[in-house]
């Protein structure tokens, strides 16, 4: 069977960019990866916290990130996602600062949030990542569709999909995350 969406699965994967902050592009895929376990790493050895954020599928991406790279990457890691505390901070500051509002009070120097959003323009992503550089945190960007999208221009790490399907976009994303922590757990081993 001749698959048409796999195979443009593995095209946007291949044409995948991983940028070192906005000037700097990876020159190839194991570059872009290799930049990406070296970030996540040197926040592992420094105990640092992470945050991942994302709406729809991408919140379900980060949710599933923060079990993973807690269990089996070692690493400390927060979710942002408790029912009452999302509704809280949608209802009382709108949902623009789901994401924000509870980073002011978490996020701390050195920290590192992980902004998955396929468009790079939501704006309570946004907001987050502009609550991250105020609190001194790094910020490692996933996107897709549109090469200047606002999160795209923010990060310290950008890794951006030129793909306008979201399917395709957070597939790669959740594959991008998955194939980081599995370097990570494979080289450390798993501290259960």
């Amino acid at each position: 069977m001749d698959n048409i969406y796999i195979k443009e699965l593995f095209e946007q994967l291949n044409k995948t960019e991983v940028w070192n902050g906005t000037a700097i592009k990876c020159g190839s895929y194991d570059a872009g990866i290799k930049l990406l376990v070296d970030t996540f790493t040197k926040h592992k050895k420094r105990q640092t916290w992470l945050f991942f954020i994302g709406n729809g599928g991408s919140s379900a991406i980060a949710s599933h990130m923060t079990a993973d790279y807690m269990k089996n990457g070692g690493m400390n890691t927060y979710s942002l996602y408790d029912n009452a505390v999302t509704t809280c901070m949608g209802n009382d500051y709108g949902y623009e600062s789901i994401f924000s509002r509870p980073m002011e009070f978490l996020v701390k120097e050195g920290d590192l949030v992980v902004a998955i959003s396929s468009s790079g323009n939501s704006p309570n992503i946004i907001a987050a990542i502009e609550t991250a550089r105020e609190k001194g945190a790094s910020v490692i960007t996933f996107t897709g569709f549109y090469p200047d999208n606002k999160a795209k221009q923010a990060g310290d790490v950008n890794v951006y999909v030129p793909c306008d399907k979201y399917g395709i976009v957070e597939s790669i994303h959740n594959i991008i995350l998955q194939q980081i922590v599995d370097t990570i757990m494979e080289r450390d081993g798993v501290k259960l």
